[in-house]
């Protein structure tokens, strides 16, 4: 078999970096970075330890780079929900579904392990300043109050609303993924009920 040339040797390292960052985020989302080790996330990627290190050189590392990953495409998931067709009360069910989507669940929850846990790195904790929760409340909040001049959206205080919103769907992603027997996520347009007139 001939040597892989540099293409080759550039894919197969960055599908590699992938599948190490794939296996961190599902260990970093259920134990937070204080409960993950190095080999956890080896096993996970299946992959031997040193190897791991030949592309991160700690999980501090590890964490902060998946951190930052989820931070900019939330936010720019919160920014392109303006730019979708339809009302603002379907700008606001897409938005919903997306959140609710189950391939998005493991990023909520390492978001939720940065903002939580002790022990995140310095960046870390830049980041959640810099993509702060008031950042993702304002964009809401022009888009609930764009609902609320259409009729479409319930004539209620803006931030306790938009508080309850996100504190549901915080609460039903916890449990969604706890895969508690019986437990099935609603519907979006019941969800939506608590924000509709």
């Amino acid at each position: 078999m001939p040597p892989l040339n540099e293409e080759q040797q550039l894919q197969i390292r960055d599908e590699r970096r992938e599948q190490i960052m794939s296996a961190a985020l599902k260990v970093f989302a259920r134990r937070g970075i204080i409960g993950t080790k190095m080999s956890m996330i080896a096993a996970e990627a299946e992959i031997s330890h040193g190897l791991l290190y030949h592309y991160f050189t700690s999980k501090e590392e590890l964490f902060t780079t998946l951190v930052e990953k989820a931070m900019i495409a939330s936010d720019e998931a919160m920014q392109n929900v303006y730019k979708l067709p339809g009302s603002p009360i379907d700008k606001i069910r897409a938005l919903t579904q997306d959140m609710m989507d189950e391939s998005g669940t493991d990023y909520f929850l390492l978001i939720h392990q940065a903002r939580t846990s002790d022990g995140v790195p310095e960046k870390v904790m830049e980041l959640i300043e810099r993509y702060s929760m008031d950042n993702y409340v304002k964009q809401l909040r022009a888009l609930f109050r764009e609902g609320q001049e259409a009729g479409e959206v319930a004539e209620r205080d803006l931030d306790e609303m938009i508080s309850s919103y996100l504190s549901v769907l915080s609460g039903l992603m916890v449990l969604n993924v706890q895969k508690i027997g019986g437990y099935q996520l609603p519907k979006v347009d019941v969800l939506l009920r608590m924000i509709t007139p």
